[in-house]
């Protein structure tokens, strides 16, 4: 057997990356370094990200209730006494 046995590709390639792989790989990078980021911030200012966490969820809430009776139609019968 020999003593030099390995599965898979264990370096990294010769080439750069390019196109779409670039792209990608920049990006990743890129939402790395602002999740980090906001991390951080959250982490030194943790009133100010509750509020603005629960001001935006309050938000979504109403915007996506208001939608949801927007798309629910205005012609309901409320009078329950008639058939």
């Amino acid at each position: 057997m020999s003593d030099e046995l390995t599965t898979g590709f264990t370096g990294k390639p010769m080439e750069p990356p390019t196109g779409a792989h670039k792209v990608a790989k920049d990006a990743k990078h890129a939402v790395v370094r602002e999740r980090t980021a906001v991390v951080a911030g959250a982490a030194e200012h943790r009133h100010r990200a509750t509020g603005t966490v629960l001001t935006g969820g309050t938000l979504t809430f109403a915007i996506g209730y208001g939608l949801g009776r927007d798309s629910a139609g205005v012609d309901r019968n409320y009078d329950w006494t008639t058939t």
